[in-house]
């Protein structure tokens, strides 16, 4: 199954997939949206289980978003895999297959 149809890609009840971007010091830009530009970093904070903050590059300029989780578990296990797949584009990373081995 594809992250971004996973099940457990959701926070009470809503998909989290893909993120909402913001912009980082770039004034009057607008917000990008959808599966856009190539994951650069990822945050996981574990003082606060259930949520992973990117960061992403498009046309020269970075955005974060934050993927909120019910589970804290799978939101563990699907950092490991953002972590291993920075560079990609977002896109791929949605298309990436979640194995019951993999991130459950």
């Amino acid at each position: 199954m594809e992250l971004r149809k996973h099940p457990l890609m959701s926070y009470q009840g809503q998909s989290v997939w893909p993120p909402v971007w913001d912009g980082v010091g770039i004034g009057g830009r607008l917000r990008p949206h959808g599966e856009v530009g190539h994951l650069r970093e990822v945050r996981y904070y574990r003082t606060k289980p259930g949520r992973i903050f990117l960061t992403i590059e498009l046309e020269g300029a970075q955005y974060t978003g934050c993927l909120l989780f019910d589970d804290a578990d799978f939101c563990a296990s699907v950092c490991e895999l953002l972590q291993n797949n920075c560079g990609m584009f977002i896109e791929a990373i949605g298309s990436l297959d979640l194995s019951p081995d993999a991130a459950a």
